[in-house]
Parts: C-alpha cells; structure tokens; sequence
C-alpha cells in the first residue's frame, strides 16, 4: 500500500543489521525498546548480546540513516538499523523490580525422590515467590510433560503467576513465553531457578541471553539428580556471563534500600538463614 500501511494497523518496516535486511511489519505506535525485542527476534542468531546497540532511521531528507529521536514510535513506513557501538558493556548485574521476571522451572511432584536436595529448594523456591508477589514481579511458570510427570509441588503458591505452561522442549523459551515476554516490554532481567540445572535450566539461560537477556540462576534453588552434574553447569553457566547467585542476594538487591516500603515484608522472609540446598556438602 502507498502509505505504508498493512490492512490491520501494523507498518511495514525493512530492519537491517550488518550486511542483512528483512521486511517486516509492527503495529503502529513501537518505540524504542519493542524494536530492539523485533531485531532479536528477527536476528537473535547473529547478534552479540554483549555489545551495546543503537537504532538509526533513514531520513529521506539527510538521505542518511540518523540516531532514532526521542520518544519515536513507528506511524509509517520507514527503514532502521542497529549499529552495535565498538565499546563492550559490562554485565553489571543490578535487579529492579520494574525490569525484572521470575522464571520457575520444572518443580513438580514426580521429581522430589530423585532430585538431590529438592526438599531445600522447595523451601528456597517458596521464598523466592513470596517476594515476587510483594514485590508486584511478574512469575512464569513451566511445567515439563505434566500429564507423566505431575503438576507443580503444592509447596509452591503460583498464585498471581502471569503465565504456568506445560512443555515437552527442555527450554522454557517457547512461543507463549516470548509472547509474554512481549507484553512485559521494560524487563531486562530474568531470575531462574528449578531443576534440572545442567538441562532445562542451562538451555533455558542460554536461550534468554541469547535474545538480549540478563540471567540470574538462584544456586540454593536450582538442582539436578547428580551433584556432578549441577556444578559443572553452574561453572560453565558463570562463564558464559550468567550471573549466579542465592535468594537472599536476590531478594535484597530488588528492594535495595532499608526504606524500601516493602523492606520489612521482604525482611521477614530471609529472617531464617536459606538452606545450603547442598552448595556446601561435599556429598
């Protein structure tokens, strides 16, 4: 169409990252932040997480592509690009809960006798959701093959969960996840916990960095049938700039403040010390 408009109010759009363009279309009004989310999704592969990008827009009058203006929102038809910027930007690993998602992997009942120390991160799990809730962060749950392998633990309320999915694929990033991912445009960060941790938790993590994702994998929640297993994937996560790290850490670096409103709500869950959830046992 002339104007550059499609028939149910999305704008075509042509992305171009390096030596690459694609057609595409978005619906009227994307800005900034959800056209990073379409060159990830449409160029995951090809871009490095670990660089800091810019998006230009051609301009017809400069005839040049220029730095995308502020509070821009798509309204016609138009070009841009991402041009990653030469310095590497540090994993600095902050967590607001504005910007931040609780992914829960895979608790359920039928593991509990073969899962090694699953009771603890039951217990662990159960904080990390409390806090969740008082914090206003958004939970999703997967649950792996539930109808052989059972639902969820009772232990754990999913009350107020955006979204607990079953699945077959060992990745919790499927279709319905990014779709809400999409609906949740400021989280930047995503906090991961559940077993396996050397399966389902480590393709999880790779699959989210690898769409921009900054991931935090709670060590004292997070476990797999063998010891040997968990904590080898724990090192090979860690290098890959995965942060790991425990509840309590979690919990205080999301209300960061003594004065925080909900401090004294967050305070009460860690009064007890977390289980060691086997990090210290040489078992």
């Amino acid at each position: 169409m002339a104007d550059g408009h499609t028939n149910n109010n999305h704008v075509h759009v042509l992305f171009s990252f390096s030596l690459f363009s694609r057609p595409s279309s978005v619906p009227v009004g994307y800005g900034y932040e959800l056209l990073i989310q379409k060159f990830l999704s449409l160029y995951g592969p090809q871009i490095d997480v670990h660089s800091k990008f810019i998006i230009q827009l051609y301009s017809d009058e400069w005839a040049q592509y220029i730095d995308l203006p502020k509070g821009f929102g798509v309204t016609e038809k138009c070009k841009l690009r991402l041009v990653p910027l030469q310095t590497e930007v540090t994993m600095l690993g902050n967590l607001s809960p504005g910007t931040t998602a609780f992914f829960c992997c895979d608790m359920q009942e039928r593991f509990r006798p073969a899962i090694k120390y699953f009771g603890d991160i039951i217990s662990v799990g159960q904080r990390l959701l409390q806090g969740a809730r008082i914090l206003g962060i958004p939970i999703i749950v997967s649950e792996q093959y539930p109808k052989g392998l059972g639902s969820t633990v009772q232990e754990l309320d999913l009350t107020g969960a955006r979204l607990v999915f079953p699945k077959t694929k060992f990745s919790m990033v499927l279709p319905e996840v990014e779709a809400t991912l999409t609906e949740l445009p400021g989280v930047r960060s995503v906090v991961l916990f559940g077993v396996e941790t050397h399966v389902c938790i480590q393709q999880t993590a790779l699959d989210l960095i690898g769409r921009g994702y900054e991931v935090h994998i709670v060590a004292d929640s997070t476990s797999s049938r063998s010891m040997m297993d968990r904590m080898f994937a724990l090192e090979r996560l860690a290098r890959t700039g995965i942060i790991i790290t425990t509840s309590e850490s979690v919990l205080l670096q999301l209300v960061a403040d003594k004065e925080h409103p909900k401090f004294k709500e967050v305070q009460n869950i860690i009064k007890a010390t977390a289980p060691e959830s086997g990090l210290l046992s040489k078992v």
